[in-house]
This record gives structure tokens, C-alpha cells and sequence, in this order.
């Protein structure tokens, strides 16, 4: 079953524009190694979670992962050849607004070459080019 929230305020929110980088969620925090979006973009509930899938099966479940966003945007559309006007469409998908620099999955307990492997294989379910980055030690 696809992301999204048990219960949100409003049913149909603005479309609005992702611009602008990250300025939180951009380091990684809990795993070893992270995967962070290079691309402004909505991640679907279903892009997520076809990445948790892929990295666990390319892990073999040994990693602990980490997702580091969760789709709260409602997406709504209408259906195709319908006339203008009636109101705005249902609520088709749910959406993570993503921005540059966000980290979207993290891997801890594996080595790296694993870990690299693990994300190669998430990357190709996002919609948007990613990097794999390492833990930053704070002092």
C-alpha cells in the first residue's frame, strides 16, 4: 500500500513550486551512509516505497534503513477529456516535496560497498538524480 498520512487538515492543498535548497534534512543523521536528491521534484508515496523494497532486497535485510521523507502533499487531477470548471479534481496521489540537498534514505551496519550497491538500485526507482554521501562526524 502506497504513503500517505492517517489524517490530514485539509483534503486538497495548492500545487505551489519546490525552489530553493535544503536547509533541514540535509545531513545525514541516523545511518552510516546516505542518499541525497540533486533535483527539485515530488516524490510519490509509491517511489518510496519501491525504494525501501529495492534496498532491502539488495541489502538481504541485514541494513537498517531509514526514510527520511514522508508524502503529506495531496496531488489532485482531473480525469482526462472532462470540460473546465465543476470544482477541483480528486485527490489522485500523495506527494513528498523534495528539494536539493534533501537526504531521502539512509543505511547503517553495512559496509559501503553494499551500501552503494543498495542505493544504485534505489536510485533507479526515484524520479530524480541522486548522490550517495557519507556521515559527517561532528565534534
Amino acid at each position: 500500500m502506497a504513503m500517505m498520512p492517517k489524517r490530514s487538515k485539509y483534503r486538497k492543498a495548492h500545487r505551489g513550486r519546490v525552489k530553493g535548497y535544503a536547509t533541514r534534512g540535509n545531513r545525514v543523521e541516523f545511518g552510516e551512509y546516505g542518499l541525497q536528491a540533486l533535483d527539485p521534484a515530488w516524490i510519490t508515496g509509491r517511489h518510496i516505497e519501491a525504494g525501501r523494497v529495492a534496498a532491502n532486497r539488495a541489502t538481504d535485510g541485514t541494513a537498517k534503513i531509514w526514510i527520511r521523507i514522508f508524502p503529506h502533499k495531496p496531488i489532485s487531477s482531473k480525469p482526462a477529456e472532462v470540460r473546465m470548471g465543476k470544482g477541483k479534481g480528486d485527490v489522485e496521489f500523495w506527494a513528498a516535496e523534495v528539494k536539493p540537498g534533501t537526504i531521502l534514505f539512509e543505511l547503517g551496519g553495512v559496509d559501503e560497498d553494499t551500501a552503494k550497491k543498495a542505493f544504485k538500485r534505489v536510485a533507479h526507482k526515484m524520479p530524480i538524480k541522486v548522490k550517495m554521501v557519507h556521515r559527517v562526524p561532528t565534534s
